[in-house]
């Protein structure tokens, strides 16, 4: 689990075992930013929104294909974000394309470094995602 603000964790995918913890870890909503199917074994969102809401989680399913996160993906988010039960917990692969979905998000709402070291304190690279940042500001 990688901290990217009072509102937001992101991290690999989970397993179906893990989301008890999410939920008494505080979580009151889960985002899956990876399609069904993107690697052989992973959980199906179907499975997941189940344990989640067998927990008391809300889930939502935004899947973006991993490298191909567009600014429409980032509004999408920025959406699901505001309309969410706080914390959220998303995840994808690696939790990269979830912070690159929350730091293109939340351009012009966060200055530019701010949202670059909090992604970075939480072991993601955006430096190379500035000029978009940016763009969007």
């Amino acid at each position: 689990m990688k901290r990217l603000s009072d509102e937001l964790t992101v991290s690999p995918q989970i397993p179906l075992e893990a989301i008890p913890a999410i939920a008494d870890a505080g979580f009151k909503t889960i985002i899956c930013n990876r399609p069904d199917q993107e690697d052989p074994g992973q959980p199906s969102f179907d499975d997941i929104r189940a344990k989640a809401e067998e927990c008391g989680l809300e889930a939502v399913f935004m899947p973006v294909v991993s490298g191909n996160v567009q600014d429409a993906d980032a509004d999408t988010f920025a959406d699901i974000l505001a309309k969410a039960a706080k914390p959220v917990f998303a995840y994808c692969r690696t939790g990269t394309r979830c912070t690159i979905l929350w730091s293109l998000a939340n351009a012009g709402k966060l200055p530019t470094q701010e949202i670059v070291t909090a992604a970075a304190t939480a072991g993601y690279d955006m430096s190379g995602l500035v000029p978009r940042i940016e763009a969007r500001r």
